[in-house]
């Protein structure tokens, strides 16, 4: 076992004088390969610092970029489509009140006039945006307002999940569209896929109530009666469940 010597220490005898020198011997061979690998490293630094210069100077030029890019060209592009989303969502929102004129509403809503722009140019001009992708969930929406399912399953499917309750609304709007083209199964599917999405107060009790009646049409009642009982469960102050029970008897009729 190494011992502590203090400085000036001399060896008790020609063994441990012999030990001592061994000692100083391979210590100084340590430290003679730790220089000679640095002197190696700082070679290969002076070889190849252009490099390395170059290689610093690219990451640094791409986060510079990203930056200058995110806040002088992304950031105001948002905004600009943020505002192009005024006009649009204005007729939207007056077709949802005005049933005598929504047709019209709604196609102003998709197409724009006066100049401003609709869901479909906000969608095609400000690609990759926040407001593209609620112009692109709108835009469903309105088709199938419209009764036009096959566009409203086409824009909705376009979705993306970042925003959780708008994926959900989404996969439901599909759902519904799916229904009234008479494919139930795929109406099932995209409600369970739904209320699957982000559980929550709104959408969760929602699409498990829909998901309920098309089983109950498709004839599977047990899968039915499952979505029923957990609104009961999990959702007792939901609107779906003030009739919930009636669903449920309906579900455990043979």
């Amino acid at each position: 076992m190494a011992t502590y010597k203090k400085r000036g220490y001399k060896p008790k005898n020609k063994e441990e004088e012999r030990t001592l020198a061994e000692q100083g011997s391979t210590t100084a061979e340590v430290f003679s390969t730790l220089d000679e690998s640095a002197s190696r490293s700082e070679q290969w630094v002076a070889r190849n610092q252009n490099y390395i210069l170059g290689v610093i100077g690219v990451i640094a030029v791409a986060v510079l970029g990203y930056l200058g890019y995110y806040q002088f060209v992304q950031e105001p592009r948002n905004a600009s489509a943020a505002n192009e989303m005024l006009y649009p969502n204005q007729y939207f929102n007056e077709a949802l009140q005005n049933t005598a004129e929504k047709d019209s509403l709604f196609l102003l809503s998709l197409n724009g006039a006066e100049g401003k722009y609709g869901y479909l140019d906000i969608i095609e001009e400000y690609a990759g945006t926040p407001s593209a992708n609620v112009a692109t969930y709108s835009a469903g929406m309105a088709y199938k307002e419209l009764k036009q399912y096959d566009k409203a399953i086409e824009y909705l499917e376009k979705v993306s999940g970042d925003e959780e309750i708008t994926a959900s609304l989404a996969l439901g709007g599909i759902g519904d569209s799916f229904l009234q083209l008479g494919q139930t199964e795929d109406a099932l599917s995209y409600y369970e896929k739904a209320f699957s999405q982000d559980e929550n107060e709104l959408t969760t009790p929602r699409y498990l109530y829909k998901a309920g009646i098309a089983a109950l049409e498709l004839g599977t009642k047990e899968k039915a009666l499952g979505y029923f009982q957990r609104i009961k469960d999990e959702f007792p102050n939901s609107e779906e469940a003030k009739t919930i029970d009636v669903f449920i008897g309906m579900a455990q009729t043979q």
